[in-house]
């Protein structure tokens, strides 16, 4: 079952790979560095300058920050928030947002969910509410793999092994419903889009997560919670168009098997079981 309702393009996925092949092919031509095309890939200089390139990518968070801003300046235009601000380079997480009744979410920036860097956040003591955000701006990536990557592989390990609680994750993006990553919601119904900003986008993908930290011996299968229970989420919801037989939720139930503590993940939403694991270690670094 799809674990998040848009995939691949596939077809954009292959003429990537076609334009890479002919890059590599054909880079030795570019540029006034004079070199033959053996001398040029001996060098290094295509592969430095891809991994600069890289590293470029990588590196810059401006784009997504850009698209998270305006759609947080929309939620508050728009009545849904009281307030948000920049936590500030000093902090673990990117934004501080004051909701209508006056608590305090904290939001925590993410990319594709699929790397290392998914695993590294930390809970503000004086957030009510924890929500990770990715924001994947791969037109190449695949949504299917990197958010059940991210959901089971990542969060639930370190929510269990850390006692870090995150009470939603939102998958939403600059690239949703382009041709890089088309999304059903639009097919279904083209004018679900929301303009903010220089942006517009399909409503978010939205996961509720349990509000207490798993625990084998005391609390082996926690519910997730309710939409409404998650404020931001239920802000996010209601400024974007999100249904509420979209909106999914994050079962995490934990066991002793023999020495090791494993975990079951499923996705849920509406009535349909989107995905569910098999019982998994905890292994961490």
């Amino acid at each position: 079952m799809s674990v998040v309702p848009c995939s691949k393009n596939a077809a954009l996925r292959a003429e990537i790979e076609r334009f890479a092949e002919i890059l590599r092919e054909q880079a030795h031509t570019l540029g006034e560095h004079g070199l033959d095309a053996q001398v040029f890939h001996d060098s290094g200089l295509f592969r430095g300058a891809i991994e600069r390139l890289r590293g470029q990518f990588a590196a810059s968070m401006g784009e997504k920050r850009g698209f998270a801003a305006a759609a947080l300046d929309a939620m508050l235009f728009g009545g849904f928030i009281r307030d948000w601000e920049s936590a500030g380079e000093s902090n673990r997480h990117d934004y501080t947002v004051t909701l209508k009744d006056g608590g305090i979410a904290a939001i925590e920036l993410k990319g594709c969910l699929d790397g290392n860097n998914t695993n590294i956040f930390e809970r503000p003591p004086q957030a009510r509410e924890f929500v990770i955000w990715s924001v994947c701006s791969n037109p190449g990536a695949d949504p299917q793999h990197n958010v059940w990557s991210g959901v089971h592989t990542r969060l639930s390990a370190e929510i269990i092994a850390r006692g870090q609680r995150v009470d939603g994750l939102v998958v939403w993006d600059m690239m949703c419903g382009t041709l890089g990553r088309p999304c059903p919601k639009l097919a279904a119904d083209p004018e679900r889009v929301t303009a903010f900003g220089r942006h517009s986008a399909p409503p978010p993908c939205l996961y509720l997560f349990p509000a207490t930290i798993p625990s084998p011996r005391n609390n082996p299968k926690p519910p997730p919670q309710r939409l409404g229970e998650v404020r931001f989420l239920q802000a996010m919801a209601d400024c974007f168009g999100v249904r509420e037989e979209e909106v999914a939720q994050v079962e995490i139930a934990v066991a002793h098997d023999g020495p090791e503590l494993v975990r079951t993940t499923r996705i849920v939403a509406g009535d349909e079981t989107r995905r569910i694991s098999e019982p998994t270690a905890i292994r961490r670094a």
